[in-house]
């Protein structure tokens, strides 16, 4: 294969780690934002629990294989966002850790004190990283301020404060949006009763939040003045981010949907994705599948709006990072590629395993017959 198509077939492939994280521990976020609302008594907050129950550790493997992959195939890449995004990071960091000594240790005591309190914290382990993805993808379309040296080290005026700006902020809300719109549909699939009817109400006002959100993000996009265009450069050539020319171009980041119309079957993918889950909500699992392609759009728009660029700079333009100059050499990207077809079938096949095993809704009988093993 060469180089640039390396580079594209490793880009895709984040992408698809992207969205398989969003779209299956996006759930296990939502469900965790959703549980003091749809969920109102001890025994309601334990089947909602138990829904994600065996399943999340699994789900969480997609961030691990998206983080490793940055690690490997985009290096530049990997280093630029994980020291600029230090703080946030954190946050992020915190919440997952928060989430699974949740789950572990909420039941173990009966005093409600000690249960309310760890079903806020889990309310909080959903909406932080929920809210923090979003935010770091906004401030990809505004730019963020770093730069290289002549030694490719990196120097940044990234902080917390400035990732926090209005547009950025905005996208973290339509990413929460999408989060409780699938927490919502499958608690919907997987509990009865009274969770399942308070779940399919909180269906349509998620998915007209995050219909609205999103459109209004596109059309902010399109007047955002720091959009960034690449003048052609060599697609297989050594990585070296400062080897370029970048102009800054108002509505750049939808010249590729101008170029190729047919980009625009993404953002139509994540609205029609809400729309079907909002119409199908009497079958949870049409309804699912719709919420769970919302992510898939949405992911896939902000994905071909911003390429070739993974980090665009506000500061020095010309040293932002490509997917043509930010990747690992040939010869990892080959070895790494080879790694990828052998375990990521595997990782699909166990996951798919997991969910047949796991089939069906979790209802309160259950866990009172096994109260002590249930979460």
């Amino acid at each position: 294969m060469s180089y640039e198509f390396l580079r594209l077939i490793w880009w895709a492939l984040l992408g698809i780690l992207l969205i398989g994280f969003s779209a299956l521990d996006g759930f296990d976020f939502g469900t965790m934002i959703l549980l003091p609302f749809v969920a109102r008594s001890d025994i309601e907050r334990r089947v909602a629990i138990n829904t994600v129950g065996p399943v999340w550790e699994g789900n969480q493997v997609w961030f691990i294989l998206g983080g490793g992959a940055i690690f490997a195939a985009w290096p530049a890449l990997y280093a630029a966002s994980f020291s600029g995004f230090y703080l946030a990071m954190i946050l992020v960091l915190g919440a997952l850790i928060l989430r699974p000594v949740g789950i572990k240790f909420r039941s173990k005591l009966e005093e409600p004190v000690w249960r309310r309190s760890w079903d806020w914290i889990l309310f909080v382990s959903g909406v932080v990283p929920s809210l923090v993805f979003g935010v770091a993808i906004g401030n990809l379309f505004e730019g963020v301020p770093f730069t290289f040296d002549a030694d490719l080290r990196m120097q940044s005026t990234i902080t917390l404060v400035s990732l926090l700006n209005p547009f950025a902020l905005a996208v973290g809300l339509t990413s929460l949006a999408m989060i409780v719109l699938h927490g919502a549909c499958w608690l919907n699939l997987k509990t009865t009763g009274a969770i399942r009817a308070r779940a399919y109400a909180a269906i349509p006002a998620a998915g007209i939040a995050f219909a609205v959100m999103f459109a209004l993000i596109g059309f902010w996009v399109a007047q955002l003045s720091g959009a960034h265009l690449i003048v052609p450069m060599a697609r297989d050539a050594p990585s070296n981010p400062l080897m370029k020319t970048v102009a800054v171009v108002r509505g750049a980041w939808l010249m590729n949907f101008a170029n190729m119309p047919i980009l625009w079957a993404a953002p139509i993918v994540a609205l029609a994705g809400a729309g079907f889950a909002i119409l199908f909500r009497s079958r949870p699992g049409y309804a699912f599948i719709g919420s769970a392609l919302v992510p898939l759009g949405a992911i896939g728009t902000a994905g071909l709006s911003l390429f070739p660029f993974l980090l665009p700079s506000s500061s020095n333009p010309n040293a932002s990072l490509t997917v043509w100059d930010a990747s690992s050499s040939k010869l990892t990207l080959e070895i790494m590629l080879g790694a990828v077809a052998i375990f990521l079938p595997i990782v699909l096949a166990y996951t798919a395993w997991v969910y047949r095993v796991f089939k069906g809704p979790v209802k309160p009988e259950h866990i009172v017959a096994e109260s002590k093993t249930s979460y």
